[in-house]
Formats: structure tokens, sequence, C-alpha cells
């Protein structure tokens, strides 16, 4: 069997678990491990043991050129992602890449048309995508069992992680966005988003060549689709009521898509019948839908090393599909800095 070998680039609260996965899965061979945090790259080499022969090392121009090295799994900071890409591209390797691709649309097309002209696999770890419950909703919405979608709604809160290099509406409304987009086969024309920064009003961040002052804890967002379908998202890393939970309302029932619960996917079947002014609900009950047991992450790994070795995009989760998601971030962020304003999302 073909074993794609590969180096992986941070090992912080994701890449850990990307470390687990790729080194232990079948059809991946682990040359490298690159972590610029001392402490962190002593945790992962000890995982390892004194006799592995993975690199370890701080540095990634040390391993940048290994003579085996074939793909490069990405899972630092989102404003690194747009340099190491490249960079890696350039060397003619596959690229794994955690989520954002990168913080400018632009740069996200670069990368998209640089992948295509090198023949080189890029591939944005979307894991939502590859969910159970996800794969399952789609089956549920695309077999016409809610009749027709009116809107949806999803909260994502927790206390906690608050990160330093983006924002809650970064950070956390990808997921949903993501779903939404899969789901309805369809992504937004036009968005809103309105939120306040209470932790860090004095750190910025730049999106798409723009500076964005405070990284904002609480986002609303509201999401504008072609079809008349639209979806609203609370969002909070400053919220000890934690949510992940999504709903999509049509006119013959409800799906709901609830992470903490222990029947994530739930289909609430009802309807109305009018009789003369009023409207009776009719068909009300609730079904559990039932789904394939595996961790998602697995499953974005195997995808990832089957598109390297049978050189084929991911209809799922390619450069293209995550370009069209910052596009989307890009314009709940003028959004929010114009005071709630619907802004149109760019072709």
């Amino acid at each position: 069997m073909t074993k794609t070998k590969l180096a992986i680039l941070g090992v912080g609260r994701w890449g850990k678990h990307l470390v687990r996965n790729f080194s232990q899965h079948p059809q991946a061979e682990l040359l490298a491990v690159v972590e610029t945090n001392p402490d962190k790259l002593a945790a992962c080499r000890q995982q390892f043991g004194e006799t592995s022969q993975v690199i370890f090392t701080e540095d990634w121009q040390t391993i940048r050129q290994h003579p085996e090295l074939e793909a490069v799994v990405i899972a630092t900071p989102a404003s690194t992602h747009y340099a190491l890409i490249k960079d890696a591209l350039e060397l003619g390797y596959h690229i794994f890449t955690e989520k954002p691709l990168t913080l400018d649309p632009e740069e996200c097309r670069q990368l998209c048309e640089l992948a295509a002209n090198q023949q080189r696999q890029l591939f944005v770890d979307h894991t939502y995508l590859f969910n159970p419950a996800v794969e399952g909703g789609k089956q549920v919405v695309d077999e016409g069992t809610l009749g027709k979608l009116y809107y949806g709604y999803g909260a994502r809160t927790h206390l906690s992680p608050v990160r330093q290099d983006v924002d809650a509406l970064w950070d956390l409304a990808i997921h949903d966005i993501a779903i939404f987009s899969r789901w309805l086969g369809e992504v937004p024309t036009e968005v809103q988003a309105t939120g306040t920064t209470w932790l860090q009003p004095e750190l910025n961040m730049t999106v798409a060549q723009e500076q964005v002052s405070g990284l904002r804890d609480l986002v609303w967002v509201t999401l504008y689709y072609p079809s008349g379908f639209t979806a609203y998202v609370h969002l909070c890393w400053l919220n000890t009521d934690k949510q992940r939970r999504l709903t999509v309302v049509g006119d013959k029932g409800s799906l709901v898509f609830d992470e903490l619960a222990e029947s994530p996917l739930m289909l609430k079947r009802g309807y109305f019948e009018k009789e003369g002014q009023s409207f009776t609900p009719k068909g009300v009950e609730t079904e559990v839908v039932s789904l394939e047991n595996y961790e998602p992450l697995r499953e974005v790994c195997d995808r990832f090393l089957e598109c390297v070795q049978t050189d084929t995009p991911s209809p799922v989760s390619s450069g293209w599909v995550g370009t069209e998601l910052v596009k989307i971030l890009t314009a709940l962020t003028r959004s929010l800095q114009t005071g709630g304003a619907k802004i149109p999302v760019q072709g």
C-alpha cells in the first residue's frame, strides 16, 4: 500500500489531533512535526518516544525541501496560512490546511490557481462537512422531507477558547455557514452582522488588507440566500451556556443538529392544516435520524489522502469551497465595520 509522506506544521489545540490521526493512518507516513513553541514540540516528541524516526523541529526551513516529503498539513494561526501554503505549493507539495484558508479572498484565489498550475491538491479542513450528522442532514433535506424551506438558525457559544489572531466571527461562524451551504446547496448572496468587543479591544487583525480594530467576542449574523431562505447565527466565546445547535425550518417540519445532545440529529415533523380562519397542527412527531458512527476528523484525513492518491479535488472541501467561505466572512466583517449594513458577497 502506497503511503503519502507528510509534515505537520503546528501542534496546538487542533494540530495535536491531526498528529494523532495522520500518524496512525495506514495510508500516511509522518516524516516531520514543526512547532515554534518548544514546550508543545517537546510534549509531542514525548508521545512518540526516543526511538521514533519522526523529525521534530521548530523551523519549517529545516525540512521544507526534504527529498521524501509529498504533503504538508498546516495547523498554524490563520494569519500565517498564505505564506506557508504558497511556499509549500511552489515546492510541489499537496496541502491540507486548517480553516480558514486565508483571511483574504484574493489570496485564496491565488492559492487555488497556484495549486491547479502545480497539479497539486489544496484541501481545507472543514471538519463539520464530514460529520455523520451533517451528511445525514443533507440527505433529509435533499429528499424534500422538510417541504419548502423557510429559514434557519444556529447558536455556537461557550466560555473559551478566546483567540488572539481572529475574532469570534472568523473563529466560529465558518462552521455554521459551511453546514447551511452544504444542506441548502447554495451560498448566501448578501449578509449582515453586528457585534460587541469586551475582552480584547486593543488587539487588531488584518482581513482582506484592512485593519479591524478589536476582536469581537459576540457576533450576530444574518445570511440571505438566492432561494429566499434566511439564516440567523449567534456566536460568542464569552458565554457559559454552551451551545452547538443548528436548525432548518420548512413547511413540513424542522431538522435539528444538536452536537451536544445524545441523539445529535432530530427530525421534527409537523404541518398546518387550514380550517376556516384557523390553522391546526397536524402530523406532529419527532424522529431520531440514525447515523453512521465514525470520527469526523478521521474521515477528513481519509478524504485528503484519497484526493492526493487519486489526484482528484474534493467536491466538499476543496480550496475553492474554502475561498467561497472566506468571501462570506469578509462581507460579514465589512457589515460589522459599517454597523450592520447589508453587504453583497462578491462573486
